[in-house]
């Protein structure tokens, strides 16, 4: 696998259509409107412009948090918090080369982005700490792999199906920093 793979214009396309679709479904999943899903502070960067901290070998994902505080100082959110997806382009590119018969870009880019969503959501609602014991984090990530089989059950088809067999269990998909 080469640490140079990234994602080239129409594929950054799909990714961005992905979490659309994903931020979709989170909705439903979670009876959030499309409103209250932009509460949800994240950003989404493909492997090109990470910073190298925010570069996993683990995983097809990585989730960070940052916290910053507001200039002005005022109003009551003066310590704000947000989480960035940081997508590893190569390992991503890397499954779909080795697999490419039956795994495609586009259904396991909905599952990455469904399942970093989910991250975000249970995180920012206080479902699981973000800085909780590594055996903890292990349990929450079972918990996402279930909750995101569950959320893509209504956009299942036969290649999204695929995914979820080879890549929800045997498969690690997000890591986690800080």
């Amino acid at each position: 696998m080469s640490p140079g793979m990234y994602f080239n214009s129409l594929q950054k396309s799909l990714a961005g259509s992905a979490f659309q679709q994903a931020e979709k479904l989170a909705g439903r999943y979670y009876r959030i409107s499309p409103e209250g899903m932009k509460e949800y502070r994240y950003d989404v960067k493909t492997l090109a412009y990470l910073d190298h901290h925010e570069v996993s070998a683990r995983a097809f994902a990585h989730l960070c948090k940052y916290h910053y505080q507001r200039a002005d100082g005022a109003g009551p959110e003066r310590d704000l918090h947000f989480y960035r997806i940081c997508l590893q382009d190569n390992r991503i590119l890397d499954a779909v080369e080795r697999a490419s018969s039956f795994i495609k870009l586009g259904p396991l880019m909905l599952y990455i982005a469904a399942h970093e969503l989910v991250h975000v959501i249970r995180f920012d609602e206080g479902a699981i700490d973000f800085d909780a014991p590594l055996e903890e984090k292990r349990r929450e990530e079972e918990k996402v792999h279930e909750i995101t089989r569950e959320m893509l059950g209504p956009a299942s088809h036969p290649e999204l199906n695929l995914v979820l067999e080879c890549f929800s269990n045997r498969y690690q998909i997000g890591d986690l920093c800080q």
